[in-house]
């Protein structure tokens, strides 16, 4: 879409509706702290159903065309829901959940249809990866581009690849050795445990899990490695106060970016269609590309929170918009910008600076998640006290 079109659609935005997640009088809910009012920590669109999950772990659903609540995700007493993720493939909501019966030591993961929760049955729902112990370090990984589940289970020590569609087991890794796998279009990075000066790497293919190239990197042997990342056929290494490493895996070269010029980020968003990547540091975001070249930095974006959460921003599915809370100047309350990813340059604001209206000032005020429905071009923001407001033009 043109640059003139992306402005065009989000001027205007205006505060259209405001959602409580929090119902004190709800008897779904029967631990304490879960009817406690809380922060907004995610926010997920799913056609005509918004949900918000607050950080106390209730999730409630609403419908965006009434405003109404339809029900809570929460389908016993004692659940508290972390995270959640739309599975678009087969239109179904997934929820990990811990439960106060194992002392909320274990992730548990149910895939309930929007058909269901549209009519208010949250409990029309089928428990995923029984097999696997997720407790702690244990864990499960939603990869949306791929439509693949990674999970790794405690106990046993293994990773298994799970299939989206249907939830079938693709394949499974064992080696204690491991300590970590990055997960990007068609192949995953294995990261092996550092060996004196090397660390062992494996590429393997995400669909058949079969090893596509072995390789050894090269590491300074008493520097802690600030990251590792894999991006498309790029490895980028950075070890404390040492330069970027970019490795290309296929054709083996290596390039350093000088660490005055790049340094260690608290956080990456990795943009693999338009070959770029994301960097969150000291509330600023900038825009790199493949070879540690600066692309972008963007105007009047500094992040309202020091801590870059990837709930708190959204991209777009073209990967050429960002939308974050921001810092608005000295203004009391923050507002939400939406900038160019391409060129840094500001499409829209939306502020309560002219707005004699306390609802707007309210909405801005502490922003927690954010989500955009790109299909009904509307904004979803949380906040601290639990509410969840509609923006549209």
């Amino acid at each position: 879409c043109s640059s003139d079109l992306g402005v065009d659609k989000f001027q205007n935005f205006a505060l259209q509706a405001e959602l409580d997640t929090h119902d004190p009088e709800t008897c779904e809910l029967k631990i304490p702290f879960l009817r406690k009012r809380a922060r907004v920590v995610e926010i997920v669109s799913a056609k005509d159903l918004v949900f918000g999950l607050t950080q106390t772990g209730v999730c409630a659903a609403f419908n965006r065309r009434t405003k109404r609540r339809v029900c809570f995700l929460n389908i016993v007493p004692d659940e508290i829901i972390r995270s959640l993720f739309y599975n678009k493939v087969n239109d179904s909501i997934i929820t990990v959940s811990v439960y106060r019966t194992d002392n909320f030591s274990s992730l548990k993961c149910r895939s309930t249809p929007i058909e269901y929760v549209r009519r208010a049955m949250p409990d029309a729902t089928f428990p995923l990866f029984e097999s696997e112990s997720l407790r702690w370090p244990g864990f499960v990984e939603f990869d949306d581009v791929n439509s693949k589940v990674l999970t790794y289970s405690a106990d046993n020590k293994v990773y298994t690849m799970w299939d989206l569609i249907n939830y079938k087991p693709l394949y499974r890794i064992t080696d204690t050795s491991i300590q970590e796998i990055k997960i990007g279009p068609g192949v995953m990075l294995v990261i092996y445990q550092r060996v004196g000066s090397h660390i062992p790497l494996k590429l393997r293919s995400i669909e058949t899990g079969e090893i596509l190239t072995s390789f050894q990197h090269l590491i300074h042997r008493n520097k802690k490695v600030d990251f590792i990342e894999q991006f498309n056929e790029k490895l980028l290494v950075k070890q404390e106060n040492e330069n970027l490493q970019i490795y290309d895996v296929w054709k083996g070269e290596l390039k350093e970016v000088e660490r005055q010029q790049f340094s260690t980020p608290s956080a990456f968003i990795f943009l693999y269609e338009n070959q770029l990547f994301l960097t969150f540091k000291n509330r600023n975001v900038a825009v790199w590309n493949s070879r540690g070249e600066l692309v972008t930095k963007f105007e009047n974006h500094t992040l309202y929170h020091p801590d870059c959460n990837t709930n708190n921003i959204y991209i777009t599915s073209q990967q050429d918009t960002l939308i974050s809370y921001c810092r608005n100047g000295n203004a009391s309350v923050g507002s939400i910008n939406i900038s160019s990813i391409l060129n840094g340059k500001s499409l829209a604001r939306i502020t309560a600076d002219k707005s004699g209206d306390m609802r707007v000032h309210h909405a801005l005020c502490d922003v927690t998640a954010i989500y955009y429905n790109e299909e009904e071009n509307e904004l979803y923001s949380g906040t601290r006290s639990g509410m969840i407001h509609i923006w549209s033009n």
